[in-house]
C-alpha cells in the first residue's frame, strides 16, 4: 500500500498508482480542503504543496509522489490559520463563494515562500488560479497585505 508523508504525517493510501493525488487526499486521506475543478489542471482549485512548491494535484498520480516527498494540503499550512495569507485573506474578506480559495491561498503561500515581496508581475505569473467570482483584485491585496507592501 503506498504511503504519503501529508501535513507532517505518514498516511496509508489504499488505491491504484494511477489515481489522481487530489482523489488520493480527498477520499482516502479524508483531507477534503482540497477541490476539484476542473481535472485537467487548469483552474488551481486542487493545488497543494509538494516539497514547497504548488503543485495541481490532479495533474499528478499516487504513483507520482513518494513517501519522502512532503505534501501539504490547506489544512496542514496552518491549522489555526496563523499563516499571513489566511491572516489577511480574512481581514479582507478574499473569497466570494470560497470554492477556489484553499488553491488560491496554497498558491499565494508557495509565491510567498519563495519571494517574501513580490511585485505585480510575480503576482501575476503565480496566480494563474481561477476564480468565477472574479476576486482577482482582492486576492491581489491580500498577497500584498501579507508581504507588508
Amino acid at each position: 500500500m503506498p504511503k504519503l508523508n501529508v501535513n507532517g504525517r505518514v498516511v496509508e493510501i489504499d488505491a491504484p498508482a494511477d489515481t489522481p493525488l487530489l482523489w488520493a487526499l480527498r477520499e482516502q486521506a479524508g483531507l477534503t480542503g482540497t477541490k476539484y475543478g476542473c481535472g485537467i489542471a487548469q483552474c488551481g482549485a486542487c493545488t497543494v504543496h509538494i516539497d514547497g512548491e504548488a503543485v495541481r494535484s490532479c495533474s499528478i498520480t499516487l504513483g507520482g509522489v513518494s513517501e519522502n516527498q512532503k505534501i501539504v494540503t490547506i489544512e496542514g499550512l496552518s491549522p489555526d490559520r496563523s499563516h499571513p495569507i489566511q491572516k489577511a485573506w480574512l481581514q479582507l474578506e478574499v473569497p466570494q463563494c470560497g470554492y477556489c480559495q484553499s488553491g488560491m491561498i496554497m498558491a499565494a503561500a508557495a509565491l510567498l515562500a519563495r519571494k517574501p515581496k513580490p511585485t505585480d508581475a510575480d503576482i501575476d505569473e503565480a496566480m494563474t488560479n481561477i476564480c468565477r467570482c472574479g476576486t482577482y483584485n482582492r486576492v491581489r491585496a491580500g498577497i500584498k497585505l501579507a508581504a507588508g507592501i
